[in-house]
């Protein structure tokens, strides 16, 4: 059942670990990946860089382990209902890296500019990691093809961990979300508007953002704590934008903390073996100030 990055996407999708929802997994869902192997992803990703596979293969066969010790890894965010009266639902989907039984939780949004999901490149690994640091980590797949419906599905996603968090073991007090590019859009709006503005249950708003490279500009004096990461050559969010924002949080009173690294462009992932190596570390020590 174990993959490698000469695994093809399509058989990823397959792998009955997923319980039926690997296609999910899917930077496109399935309808662009034919003969396209894990090794060969970053030709489905052109909004990103610093690509590893391997990150992909490790991330993806921890949950194929986890499966394999009887848990459950991949959860629909929506019920079957909601699904047969809109097949696209079917898309979002989370994936669950089990931390410390009763650790808090965060969810982890991938970015694609809203017309894919990145999730092998861009929040699989990063859910991975946060699992061995003791959290209990989701990685969130969303419909492609509009931010509002991204927003929702998290809103989704979110409702869905709360109302089965003694199920999953997870503590709901002071989660946090983490995004990047176009998820770091999805998580600001719910830092800032709060879950029943997408459709979701009136819940609690994180105690911290995360936010990597956005040019998410919006933002509210009721906005978390919010850490950001973006590279100075990033040409698709640019960081004087980035800057800005979390400088107007700040002079609203709202915790809040920027790192941009030299040399970097957009979509570095996990950032390991760049500039931006480690950033994860400090996005979650803030966190965890903060919760």
């Amino acid at each position: 059942m174990a993959v490698t990055e000469s695994t093809l996407l399509t058989d990823l999708a397959a792998n009955p670990a997923f319980g039926g929802w690997g296609q999910a997994l899917l930077p496109w869902h399935g309808s662009r990946e034919a003969g396209v192997t894990i090794g060969g992803e970053s030709s489905m990703l052109p909004y990103h860089s610093n690509i590893i596979p391997a990150q992909a293969v490790s991330a993806v066969n921890r949950l194929i382990d986890d499966a394999a010790a009887g848990e459950t890894v991949a959860f629909p965010v929506y019920d079957e209902a909601a699904i047969a009266a809109d097949p696209d639902k079917a898309d979002a989907v989370l994936f669950f890296y089990r931390g410390e039984p009763g650790a808090p939780f965060a969810i982890v949004n991938p970015g694609g500019g809203f017309a894919y999901v990145g999730s092998l490149h861009e929040s699989l690994p990063h859910a991975q990691w946060l699992s061995e640091q003791g959290i209990n980590a989701f990685s969130l797949s969303y419909r492609e093809g509009s931010g509002q419906w991204a927003v929702e599905d998290l809103a989704q996603a979110l409702t869905f961990i709360f109302e089965h968090a003694d199920e999953l073991g997870v503590d709901t007090e002071g989660y946090s979300l983490w995004g990047s590019s176009a998820g770091a859009r999805m998580a600001a709006a719910i830092g800032s508007y709060g879950t029943a503005a997408f459709g979701g249950a009136d819940l609690p708003r994180p105690a911290a953002v995360i936010m990597a490279y956005t040019g998410q500009s919006d933002y509210t004096a009721a906005d978390p704590a919010t850490y950001a990461v973006v590279g100075d050559r990033d040409g698709i969010a640019n960081a004087g934008v980035m800057e800005r924002r979390i400088r107007g949080l700040q002079s609203a009173g709202v915790p809040a903390d920027i790192v941009i690294y030299p040399g970097m462009s957009h979509g570095f992932g996990t950032g390991d073996g760049t500039a931006a190596d480690g950033w994860m570390q400090g996005a979650l020590d803030f966190w965890l100030e903060h919760r």
